[in-house]
């Protein structure tokens, strides 16, 4: 196993760039006339969108590419290729945080934490990709989703349109994201804990590397499990409160 830290290839930069272009397209053109509070939140859901769906056709391609397909399995070129591809998106989202929302502790820890597992993987063991990949999955299946339902959110005060799309794609993104990060995703990280406390990876990939895996994708869920149950617990109350004006009026 490689110790040091592979050189860089041109494919991070490129990526990088791409992201950031689009980002400036985003803010400058397409959102120009959105109030400037909402720009920024709106251009980062557009290289979410760039980022996400994407993420999960070429993370599916590089696993069904992949013969070996295992936890402790070596990176293929593909893959590497998909980390890149994720290691720019975080990197300019990040700089997104650190420029608009510095104080946004939550983002930027998730952010870091994300980024440290990809580049570790990527460029420091060069295995499990495998599992990389169908973190990222799971990750970014909900993406679309959640992007849209984010910029209707931030319009709905003065769109009806927004408002309309906000309230009926609510209710079925909840039970997407609650399905991928309530259940398939805890059960995905016990696999995977399991793989890795049988000491099956410890000849390639060190011990601290994959505990610090787990340990970010856990607290991952965690907070993810937290954010949708307050969503839940929203929803619910605002349904009530109709609810009961209706039956005021009735």
């Amino acid at each position: 196993m490689e110790a040091l830290l592979h050189p860089s290839i041109p494919n991070l930069p490129i990526f990088f760039t791409v992201y950031l272009l689009l980002y400036l397209l985003a803010y400058f053109f397409i959102f120009r006339q959105w109030a400037t509070k909402l720009r920024p939140e709106a251009s980062s859901c557009v290289i979410s969108l760039a980022h996400g769906t994407p993420a999960v056709i070429l993370a599916s391609w590089a696993i069904l590419s992949d013969p070996i397909r295992d936890f402790h399995s070596p990176n293929t070129p593909f893959q590497s290729l998909v980390l890149d591809y994720s290691i720019a998106y975080f990197t300019m989202d990040l700089c997104h945080y650190l420029v608009f929302y510095p104080t946004d502790v939550l983002f930027i820890g998730h952010h870091l934490a994300t980024l440290f597992v990809f580049i570790t993987c990527r460029y420091l063991v060069f295995h499990g990709a495998f599992a990389i990949m169908v973190l990222l999955i799971l990750a970014e299946v909900t993406s679309l989703c959640q992007n849209v339902w984010t910029l209707a959110g931030a319009r709905r005060a003065d769109s009806g349109f927004a408002a309309r799309v906000y309230e009926v794609l609510s209710p079925p993104f909840y039970v997407l994201y609650t399905l991928v990060r309530g259940f398939v995703g805890p059960y995905f990280v016990y696999r995977m804990l399991g793989f890795y406390l049988a000491g099956l990876a410890d000849r390639v990939i060190p011990r601290w590397v994959w505990v610090s895996w787990v340990c970010v994708v856990f607290t991952a869920i965690c907070v993810s499990i937290l954010w949708i149950s307050n969503l839940w617990i929203e929803l619910f109350r605002e349904r009530n409160s109709k609810l009961h004006a209706r039956k005021k009026i009735e």
